[in-house]
């Protein structure tokens, strides 16, 4: 029986998906999403998805980062949809 070694390029590395926009920006801002997505996320590791589209599983402290403006905008129209203090 002979052992045949595999050249590098047909070896498999573990790739994870880049579930980030790529733009850099969202990684320096909180996002808005459900807070029983959080929760789900914190116990299972499975990534969320912020109102602006942002997909990662949070792992930070968000109240040492600025709020999402692109988050921000939608919650507050959200809002006003909703009978809110701009009716």
């Amino acid at each position: 029986m002979s052992t045949k070694i595999l050249p590098e390029s047909d070896t498999q590395s573990d790739v994870k998906p880049d579930l980030s926009h790529g733009d850099g920006d969202h990684e320096r801002f909180a996002h808005y999403v459900k807070k029983a997505k959080i929760t789900e996320s914190a116990v299972s590791g499975t990534p969320v998805v912020a109102l602006c589209g942002k997909i990662w599983v949070p792992n930070r402290d968000p109240k040492k980062f600025p709020v999402c403006p692109e988050c921000k905008e939608i919650y507050e129209s959200m809002q006003s949809g909703k009978g809110g203090k701009d009716e």
